[in-house]
This record gives C-alpha cells, sequence and structure tokens, in this order.
C-alpha cells in the first residue's frame, strides 16, 4: 500500500522518498513573467479549466533553458489560489516516473484538484526508452493512469524529450523505434508549449518588469553587458541581474 499522505489542505507537495512531503510554495507574481504572454495566457487558460473541473489537457513545455518554464507552471497555480481556487502542485522527480502509479494511489483519494509536474524531463540514455514508454502509458490509460481530479505537466528543453542521438549511443536500439518513441510520448500530451530564445527588447523589458516591482533602477547598457557575459538571454537570466542589482544597492529580495 502506498503511505499514508499529509495533510491535503496544503498547496504544494514534493514526492520523496516514496511519500508526499509539503513543500514550501512560494511562486513568482505571474505578472512578472514577461515575454511570454501566448504562453501564459494558453497554460492559466488550460489549468483554469482543470480547477474548475472541466476538460483540461496534459500539458509540455518546451524550449529554451531558463525561459520561464517551470516558473509559469508555479505561477499559474499560485494565481489560481490567489482567486480562491483549492489546487495544487505536486512536484516529482523525473527518475521517480516509476512511482508515478503509487502517487496517483493516493491523490485519487482527494476531492481537489492536483497538478503533477515534472521538471526539467529529458531522456538522455537507453534506459530512458523504457521510462519514456512508462510514462506515454500513464497518459495513455489504463490501471496505471492518471485519477480524474490530475493532470500531469511536464517542461523539458527539448520538444521531443527523447534525445534524437540515444540510438546511436546503443546499435542494439532500433533509430525507426527511437523516433516512434519521440514522437508518440510528445503526442500524449494534449497542450504543448514552445519556448524560444528572446530578442533584446524583449529581454530588457524583462528586466524593467523584475526592476519595477522591486524598486530598482538600471542602465539597459549594463543589462546587456550581464546578459552577453552569460551568453544568454532568458527570464532567469533577468531573475539573476535584478539579483545583483538588489546586493549593488545593499537590499535584499524576498524571492532569489
Amino acid at each position: 500500500m502506498p503511505p499514508a499522505a499529509p495533510r491535503a489542505d496544503c498547496a504544494a507537495y514534493v514526492w520523496q522518498h516514496g511519500r508526499l512531503v509539503v513543500a514550501d510554495f512560494a511562486p513568482l507574481d505571474l505578472d512578472l513573467l514577461t515575454g511570454i504572454d501566448d504562453q501564459k495566457a494558453l497554460l492559466v487558460a488550460n489549468t483554469g479549466r482543470h480547477a474548475a473541473g472541466h476538460a483540461a489537457h496534459d500539458a509540455l513545455l518546451w524550449g529554451s533553458r531558463g525561459a520561464g518554464k517551470s516558473a509559469l507552471v508555479k505561477s499559474s497555480i499560485g494565481r489560481l489560489r490567489a482567486k480562491g481556487s483549492d489546487i495544487a502542485l505536486v512536484e516529482i522527480a523525473a527518475g521517480e516516473i516509476a512511482a508515478l502509479p503509487d502517487l496517483f494511489a493516493i491523490l485519487a483519494g482527494w476531492s481537489r484538484p492536483v497538478i503533477v509536474f515534472l521538471d526539467d524531463l529529458g531522456f538522455d540514455s537507453t534506459d530512458g526508452v523504457a521510462a519514456a514508454r512508462a510514462l506515454r502509458s500513464v497518459l495513455d490509460g489504463g490501471s496505471a493512469a492518471r485519477p480524474g481530479n490530475v493532470r500531469l505537466y511536464v517542461t523539458s528543453n527539448r520538444r521531443h524529450v527523447i534525445a534524437r542521438d540515444i540510438a546511436e549511443q546503443d546499435s542494439a536500439i532500433n533509430m525507426r523505434d527511437v523516433v516512434d518513441d519521440r514522437l508518440a510520448l510528445a503526442d500524449r500530451f494534449g497542450l504543448s508549449i514552445g519556448f524560444h530564445v528572446c530578442d533584446q527588447a524583449t529581454w530588457l523589458a524583462m528586466v524593467d518588469g523584475y526592476a519595477h516591482k522591486m524598486g530598482l533602477t538600471f542602465d539597459p547598457q549594463d543589462a546587456v553587458s550581464f546578459a552577453t557575459q552569460r551568453g544568454a538571454r532568458s527570464g532567469r537570466i533577468a531573475w539573476h541581474y535584478v539579483v545583483e542589482l538588489a546586493g549593488r544597492a545593499g537590499r535584499s529580495l524576498t524571492q532569489s
């Protein structure tokens, strides 16, 4: 039998060592996530439908590192909870896919809507093919399917989750099978949302949004230099820059 769950009225949980543990939940304000307006609209709408007991999709958020995928999942939950929803977030590590049936057995007994969140999922080895197939079977239905009050949200840096070069790492794997697995898993998500590298103007707008919220000022050229030194422009780098600004100003931030 799965272990007993903790209180079922908290905002967030994490699956650890075969049991649910209450987690701290401090999502960014949804309005702080700039440059991804279309992605926000899609995920918030889908999550809202699930929270209301309406038909909703499992979701795959894929694309550039640091683009705000994980933050958006948490912020969408935070926005709905601020409006009075009792929706909960349950995070499970990518390496724990085999434990999903045990987790679902617990969540099936809850009367509230739940988002089960697998962050930064990617199958980079031959073992990953079997794990991908296990995840696909969860999405397909059957005895290990997720309960009706649960939807699965997954983030990945790749659209098809499974690495293209797995077959090259093991001659026993047929390339056609790998391609089929890549497509079959991605196609199981009713909602697939892409996140792409942002241009400089969009990135500066991200910085401006964070800085304004925190009461900080910045020099755009200094911000561009900061991003250039890190070789990337993303929401994560924008937040890191604002942390740097706060540190220079002798300030602390509640979210860092």
